[in-house]
């Protein structure tokens, strides 16, 4: 599901660092400060464990970009609702979230380097017998889909249910809570976050075979114009030759045993 790629996709067009190239200010933050937007509600990008603390890929990812570009990060809790708004307004510096790289995004905001490619799957209740793809899903009309509002996830399965059959939350835990509590019967998720749902909830979900997207990269985004996007493309080129990212994703996205 990794790819390892330097291929300069901001939105700007300001091309990506090459591992070991440049020194002084362009990759060297001098130590300041770099907040960090998390929505603390999209487990195993970002989430709080049971005594209030931070964890996830994107603590992990942003401390180790952070150690290597020489500033030192700040977690901000932001809802997901108006993050890129936010990103566009410079409330914070730098987010990651599981966002997904899309060209109308771009418009407003700038992206990294790509950090993970992957497929959108769906995810169903364990028992479930009568949606085993993407067309059974559509044939029953009956069938209730959970989305977090104004994601790709509700992209990709609209045009598959209908309005009329998309029932939205503020966020995908809620989503997965009603799916396991039988108020909706299907719930579109990464595929690496559905993996993550499947062993915090063994026996009582599944992962059709069938994908509704493949091939999408998730990256993080600045800020137009941030003066950080230097430094952290030359932190994430070094990480990938490195070995660092897939490390970083065997932790926090490999499937359960």
């Amino acid at each position: 599901m990794l790819v390892v790629l330097s291929l300069g996709l901001v939105a700007c067009g300001a091309p990506a660092q090459a591992p070991g190239a440049g020194t002084g200010s362009a990759t060297d933050l001098g130590g300041r400060e770099v907040i960090v937007a998390v929505e603390n509600a999209y487990p195993p990008f970002n989430n709080l464990d049971e005594d209030g603390n931070g964890v996830g890929y994107d603590f992990d990812f942003f401390r180790e970009v952070c150690e290597r570009a020489n500033c030192e990060p700040v977690f901000k809790e932001f809802a997901w609702e108006g993050m890129f708004e936010a990103a566009q307004a410079g409330e914070f510096d730098i987010s990651c979230d599981g966002i997904t790289l899309k060209l109308e995004r771009s418009k407003i905001v700038d992206y990294t380097d790509p950090l993970i490619e992957y497929g959108m799957v769906l995810v169903v209740r364990a028992d479930e017998t009568e949606i085993v793809d993407i067309e059974s899903l559509g044939a029953n009309t009956d069938k209730l889909v959970g989305v977090q509002l104004a994601t790709t996830n509700e992209a990709a399965v609209l045009p598959i249910v209908g309005e009329d059959r998309i029932k939205s939350f503020d966020d995908f835990p809620v989503a997965v809570e009603a799916l396991m509590a039988g108020d909706v019967d299907a719930v579109p998720l990464d595929g690496m976050v559905a993996i993550d749902y499947l062993k915090a909830n063994p026996g009582k979900l599944k992962i059709l075979d069938d994908q509704l997207t493949s091939g999408e990269f998730i990256a993080a985004i600045v800020p137009p114009g941030s003066d950080i996007l230097p430094a952290v493309n030359q932190a994430i080129n070094e990480m990938w030759e490195d070995g660092t990212m897939d490390e970083l994703y065997d932790k926090w996205f490999s499937p359960p045993e």
